[in-house]
């Protein structure tokens, strides 16, 4: 029999528990009806048993509020265990004051708005309400409870607490004025990976000359992220990533109709306490957001004053760990570094081999991380062109990246190459038996950044199938591994089905990383793994829990009808050249159209596709329609010796690259089929065009010597063409 709850019920209302700043902007971010339901559902006119118990525990508390001059401050009191308490769901006593010198002091009388926040750094919990002063004197103050509602972890470093310092010692320190920020308070804010934010509806209530509802007031909320994720522009201007939160945009929408805020830095080895009050301004477009990871917009504070409390916190702060999102986000450096990084993605960076680790008795990982400490940004299922020295030459290999985004490294996971069965005397892979068989920790590769349009997008609620077989498991893992890094960023996940294929177990890789992965996603990835020849003795099964893989044979449309219900998917492939145009073929059978269809189109293994076009950039397919000259003059340039070749070129010269070499030019490439991009030149005269559409996105005014020919001329004449190599 279910125990009845004595939890008392939500008082109806049809008022929004949201004022209008706040539903200002989730309007404008597209989340207003959503926070509307969830709101009225989350959002209490009184203390849960839970928040009385939970507020009870702490040894400090933040609140919020607004001056008389309006201006919002952050403040924190603290004391043991317990002097927090509630004598019933409406109402919280807190039986201590705030340092001396805190603003706090003279605003603590009845009537005034308050907004609080309560933390467990140990286990990341939070609770947040707004109040009303009912009474205050010199022991505390007592609140009556407006709003309550909890918050999720993200972002909030875990920490201990013990106190070092006595409450006498407290009140007798002296509070430092502040106009603008100095050496002292800029090393303190730069070595911050934590700080809170107070804001107010004041000027809401004053224009209002009456009291306001419970959702007008003051708040203070959390911010966190690495070190060096606030921006020090000069002594009085900050600039402040905001990451993705719960969509209740408390902080922003008192932003919107008061642009004042109150923060408070908290100095974990001294227990100074540095508060700050000033004017705000929300950046709704910074030209370094698209490479300051997470920051979905960015806001400015200009400090009007404040003060610096010495050892004003009572407590030994230890730092235990970062929250999981925290390793999602940014810097200023790191956004820096990845701009200018962009600004030269063409060139070839030194990388260092840190880690090599056999994924099956075929494939090995290697570890790689950049010499100058910077990371070019991928996607995940992109790949990357590779250059190493064998017998003193060097040369080039495009590998799919098996590491998710986010992460401080490349993951290259390597099949090596034998001779072809068919062809017993061909060569076996000279770059992946010299990277198995030579390539060790420590030894320095070069590295040109990520590219390919064979990406997964995580924003879409579609589901998602992905096949893979062999080495094609690479950039599928990449995009699970960066699925579920972005759930505990946004907190939510598109369906993922796979359909992993190998030949026998002994040969299939990443097995126990995707069973976590499947084990970690709250059941929206489910993997199925198809043996073409199973070992004697494993147990095959649906039931995975007792089964060794789920089916035998190949992977066929019978296999993936049984495994999907009826529904509309988007599809990635990716594997050898049979597999990939047999399983491509299937789906079209089943009704599947092109354009759902995305695939690894690379090496030997490009589709041939129904609608070709379909699935290509625009610019791409006009430069392929371009008519191929019948002749050219063709003008090379050597960027080593300076020498210039100007021939003439003619149809039975094949491409580009293969004209370049029968010159005497060594051009870079690698897979000589246009989905690389390890040929592509600048153009200096001329255009270029292609028998079909090449898969590597080709910027405007570049080329692929590897599949382009000289295009003719609008003007009759014989087209001149000139490039450096």
């Amino acid at each position: 029999m279910r125990k009845a709850s004595n939890e008392p019920k939500q008082k109806k209302t049809d008022r929004s528990p949201f004022h209008q700043g706040e539903q200002a902007i989730q309007e404008r971010l597209g989340v207003k009806q959503a926070m509307e339901a969830f709101g009225r559902k989350v959002i209490r006119d009184h203390l849960p048993e839970q928040h009385r118990e939970f507020y009870n525990k702490l040894p400090f508390i933040l609140l919020g509020h607004c001056d008389d001059e309006g201006w919002p401050w952050a403040s924190i009191i603290s004391g043991a265990p317990g002097f927090i308490s509630s004598k019933d769901n409406t109402h919280l006593r807190i039986n201590g004051t705030p340092p001396p010198g805190d603003p706090l002091l003279s605003a603590i009388k009845p009537g005034t708005k308050i907004g609080g926040l309560g933390i467990e750094p140990e286990n990341r919990r939070r609770n947040r309400f707004s109040a009303i002063v009912q009474q205050a004197n010199h022991t505390g103050l007592d609140l009556t409870i407006e709003q309550t509602f909890g918050n999720c972890p993200q972002y909030i470093q875990a920490r201990t607490f013990e106190s070092h310092s006595s409450k006498s010692s407290q009140q007798t320190a002296k509070p430092i004025a502040i106009k603008r920020l100095d050496n002292k308070t800029k090393a303190l804010i730069a070595g911050s990976d934590t700080f809170y934010v107070a804001s107010s509806t004041q000027a809401e209530q004053r224009s209002a000359g009456k009291a306001l509802p419970a959702h007008y007031g003051a708040d203070v909320s959390h911010r966190g992220g690495q070190p060096g994720f606030i921006e020090i522009v000069n002594d009085n201007t900050l600039i402040i990533p905001d990451y993705l939160g719960n969509n209740h945009y408390n902080t922003l929408g008192n932003f919107t109709v008061h642009p004042r805020a109150g923060l408070l830095f908290i100095d974990d080895k001294s227990g100074d306490l540095l508060t700050l009050t000033g004017s705000v301004e929300i950046i709704w477009n910074h030209p370094l957001q698209k490479y300051f990871d997470g920051a979905e917009r960015f806001w400015s504070f200009t400090v009007d004053h404040g003060f610096l409390l010495e050892k004003g916190f009572p407590f030994k702060i230890q730092m235990q760990s970062y929250s999981p999102n925290t390793y999602l986000t940014g810097t200023w450096a790191q956004a820096r570094a990845l701009q200018n990084a962009e600004e030269t993605r063409d060139q070839w960076r030194g990388f260092r081999v840190t880690k090599k680790k056999p994924e099956s008795n075929t494939i090995t990982s290697f570890y790689l991380e950049p010499e100058n400490g910077i990371l070019p940004r991928f996607e995940a299922g992109q790949f990357l062109n590779l250059q190493v020295m064998i017998n003193g030459q060097p040369v080039i290999r495009p590998y799919t990246i098996s590491s998710a985004p986010g992460q401080r490294h490349y993951r290259l996971s390597v099949k090596r190459e034998q001779a072809s069965p068919l062809a017993p005397n061909s060569a076996p892979g000279l770059v992946s038996n010299f990277l198995h068989d030579a390539l060790q920790m420590g030894d320095r590769v070069l590295i040109k950044p990520p590219n390919g349009k064979f990406v997964f997008n995580t924003n879409s609620t579609r589901p998602a199938v992905m096949l893979a077989a062999g080495i094609g498991i690479t950039p599928i893992i990449s995009m699970l591994k960066h699925a579920l890094l972005e759930n505990i960023r946004t907190r939510s996940m598109r369906p993922i089905t796979v359909f992993a294929c190998a030949r026998s177990a002994s040969e299939r890789s990443f097995t126990e990383e995707l069973k976590n992965i499947e084990a970690n996603a709250n059941g929206f990835i489910s993997i199925y793994w198809i043996l073409s020849r199973p070992e004697p003795g494993l147990i095959k099964g649906l039931h995975k829990q007792s089964s060794d893989y789920q089916f035998e044979g190949r992977l066929n449309k019978q296999i993936i009808q049984s495994v999907l219900p009826i529904d509309d998917y988007d599809f990635y492939l990716c594997g050898p050249d049979g597999f990939m145009q047999s399983t491509y073929d299937s789906l079209l059978s089943l009704g599947v159209k092109d354009a759902k269809i995305n695939a690894e189109s690379f090496g030997p293994s490009a589709l041939k596709r129904k609608s070709h076009t379909e699935s290509l950039a625009s610019g791409d397919a006009r430069a392929a329609l371009k008519e191929v000259a019948s002749e050219a003059v063709v003008s090379i340039h050597n960027k080593k010796n300076k020498q210039v070749v100007e021939q003439l070129w003619q149809k039975k010269d094949e491409s580009l690259l293969e004209f370049a070499e029968s010159h005497g030019f060594t051009p870079e490439y690698s897979c000589r089929n246009g989905t690389c991009g390890a040929c592509s030149v600048k153009l200096e005269n001329g255009e270029v065009s292609y028998l079909s559409p090449p898969a590597y996105p080709v910027k405007q005014g570049d080329a692929l010597l590897c599949c382009a020919r000289p295009a003719s001329s609008s003007t009759n004449t014989i087209p001149h063409l000139a490039f450096t190599v």
